[in-house]
């Protein structure tokens, strides 16, 4: 009887605990895992192969752009609207309230600007890499066709703006009231594990980069400078690849030229 009125007794503790839980932090929480847990397993390029590429683009030309194109647009329905609808109609909170508005545009455009002028050079520099000139662009076809290059870079940025939203829009701004600054580390954590298994420095490069565009959001009120600054990085390093790519291609037909 002790046993079953003790484990009675932590049951009731329990429930009586989640009901202190702040309710719009639980959600965030869940859903963040949820979405995630969706954008890895059935809005990815690894679904898409598994379930059309074979069955219906073997033959089709650009069927490797299509792979993309599908991880890139089915995710910018999980992780921006989505969560645009939980603020809406579950929060019912304005959209302004989790960065989507210009905010400082001062303070946004001058770290934008200065940022890209920064990491130019230092993004040529690690273009020489292998690591890196042999993964990007991750669309391998870019390599050799510009109107591919062109609708991939444009597709690429499109879905950033979800990919920045889930984390320096829904889960930052969502978290701040009840966490502060905490939040800026909070969001910093599943984003530098989703970036496990790419080129080391860009994984550890992840940890600088989601405290810094995490900062940048809060501090313009802002989740649209980061997509900017993002997008900046993975086309810089996307063209300056691609160069160093058709460069090793004239090199290679034309001995002794560089």
């Amino acid at each position: 009887m002790s046993s079953k009125f003790n484990i009675r007794n932590e049951l009731i503790s329990l429930y009586n605990s989640i009901k202190t839980l702040d309710k719009k932090v639980v959600i965030i929480f869940l859903s963040v895992a949820v979405l995630q847990t969706i954008s890895w397993y059935l809005t990815s390029r690894n679904f898409f192969r598994e379930n059309y590429y074979y069955q219906y683009f073997t033959n089709y030309r650009y069927k490797d752009l299509i792979e993309y194109l599908f991880w890139f647009f089915t995710d910018f329905i999980t992780l921006l609207i989505i969560p645009v609808i939980i603020i809406k109609y579950v929060f019912k909170e304005h959209l302004k309230d989790y960065g989507i508005q210009f905010g400082d545009k001062k303070t946004g455009i001058t770290f934008t600007l200065l940022f890209t002028f920064i990491m130019l050079p230092v993004l040529w520099l690690l273009s020489a890499s292998p690591e890196f000139s042999v993964n990007y662009p991750q669309l391998q076809s870019a390599k050799e066709n510009r109107f591919i290059f062109i609708i991939y870079e444009t597709a690429l940025f499109i879905y950033l703006f979800a990919w920045e939203f889930i984390w320096r829009g829904y889960m930052l701004f969502g978290l701040e009231k009840k966490f502060g600054y905490y939040s800026v580390f909070i969001q910093m954590i599943p984003f530098v594990i989703l970036h496990n298994g790419k080129p080391v420095l860009e994984t550890f490069g992840a940890i600088i980069g989601a405290l810094v565009l995490g900062v940048l959001a809060l501090r313009t009120r802002s989740y649209l400078y980061g997509v900017f600054v993002h997008f900046a990085v993975l086309f810089g390093i996307d063209l300056f690849s691609l160069i160093r790519y058709k460069f090793a291609l004239v090199a290679r037909f034309v001995p002794g030229l560089f």
